[in-house]
């Protein structure tokens, strides 16, 4: 442990078995002590001998604290830490498995955390991650079960230390986001593994401007989609939730065309069948990122919500004819067209009656008002063209 150590008084005596340290350890106002610790003994049983070298009552009450410029106290997590940073490196892939599986445990514990954090933990996980393919490629195809497990304790171990905000998501390289973006895809049917990859995107992108980007340029919407045609909601949850965060980040110029392409991919029919209509409950988490998509993409329509028709322009009078013409040229008077202006005019007047606008005359002063403005063009226009018998049915 880095606290102060004394130096040895003779070359030539004989070392100390490999579990016993020789530590100075310091009371205020009292000269430090050089003690034997016993490493393999209970951290409490060593705070309660310091405290009787001193005569100090209560010793549940104190603790060994690092003499350097952190102050870190020692605990016994604090051993856990560093002994896990030694087996995670183990050249053993049984030890290595199996320090992972304890690390992936212990990283929820905030305290464990952060000594392991401050062993540089991240970085050793980080650097795991970018070379590990590589590095067991040749062992994949006999041992790919134990090499799938050590992948899924490794990002769990990392998802749980990043949870803490003890580091910033900052700090990360372009190789790395290239590997967790890679595991969508290639781990899409170890559903730990995939999880726990949407969930780093995730934080990645709602943590970081420049991580957008960089996760943006990764991850396309078409290789998320398939994740919601599976079966299990949790991987759908945080799928929705990457799309979200994605469509949250992006600037603005740019949600629309996200938007665009969401449309192309029939996210929508696909959330109705693989989601809301599955046989199956709609969990809470579920039910909140899908509330979030709605809201993000229904902000998308605020501005055209917002614009006020302008009577003059000829394009969106030309709409309004458009709708007259689909609801009623299937019962227009053969040659109407060679009638007189002002026979034309009174029977556009009767029709726009008949279709509901407040102003027969100039319907184009209904889309002044806003909202709804232009949106309300646009979804009757819709609606025509792409129901027209209903359309029309609605007008009779």
């Amino acid at each position: 442990c880095p606290v102060v150590l004394a130096p040895k008084n003779s070359s030539v005596a004989m070392p100390p078995p490999a579990d016993i340290v020789k530590v100075a350890i310091e009371w205020p106002g009292a000269f430090p002590k050089l003690m034997e610790i016993d490493q393999k003994k209970p951290l409490s049983s060593i705070i309660k001998e310091v405290c009787d070298g001193w005569s100090l009552a209560n010793h549940d009450q104190f603790a060994l604290q690092h003499a350097d410029s952190s102050n870190f106290y020692i605990t016994e997590k604090a051993q856990n830490a560093q002994q896990l940073h030694e087996r995670i490196q183990s050249s053993s892939m049984d030890a290595k498995l199996e320090a992972l599986k304890d690390l992936a445990n212990y990283s929820r514990d905030i305290t464990f955390a952060q000594e392991f954090i401050n062993l540089d933990g991240i970085s050793l996980l980080t650097q795991m991650v970018e070379s590990g393919t590589e590095r067991y490629q040749k062992l994949q195809k006999i041992m790919k079960p134990c090499f799938g497990d050590m992948l899924s304790f490794t990002l769990t171990a990392f998802v749980e230390l990043m949870d803490h905000g003890i580091v910033s998501w900052d700090t990360f390289s372009v190789a790395f986001i290239k590997k967790i973006a890679s595991y969508v895809n290639k781990f899409a049917s170890d559903i730990s593994i995939l999880q726990r990859s949407l969930a780093i995107l995730e934080s990645m992108v709602l943590n970081s401007h420049d991580l957008y980007q960089k996760v943006a340029q990764e991850i396309t919407i078409g290789q998320l989609i398939p994740h919601l045609q599976g079966t299990d909601q949790e991987i759908q949850t945080y799928t929705i939730a990457v799309i979200n965060a994605l469509f949250l980040k992006a600037p603005d110029d740019k949600r629309q065309e996200m938007a665009n392409i969401l449309a192309q991919k029939q996210l929508r029919s696909i959330i109705l069948t693989h989601v809301i209509r599955a046989q199956r409950a709609i969990n809470n988490e579920m039910a909140h990122q899908l509330y979030v998509l709605q809201v993000l993409t229904f902000n998308l329509l605020e501005d055209r919500m917002m614009t006020k028709m302008d009577p003059q322009d000829q394009a969106q009078r030309d709409i309004i004819f458009e709708l007259r013409r689909i609801a009623f040229d299937a019962e227009s008077e053969p040659n109407n067209s060679s009638g007189s202006i002002e026979k034309r005019k009174s029977m556009y007047t009767r029709d726009y009656k008949k279709l509901g606008f407040i102003n027969h005359v100039n319907p184009a002063m209904d889309f002044t008002q806003t909202p709804p403005g232009m949106l309300a063009l646009d979804n009757m226009l819709y609606f025509a063209k792409h129901h027209q018998d209903a359309y029309i049915r609605v007008r009779l």
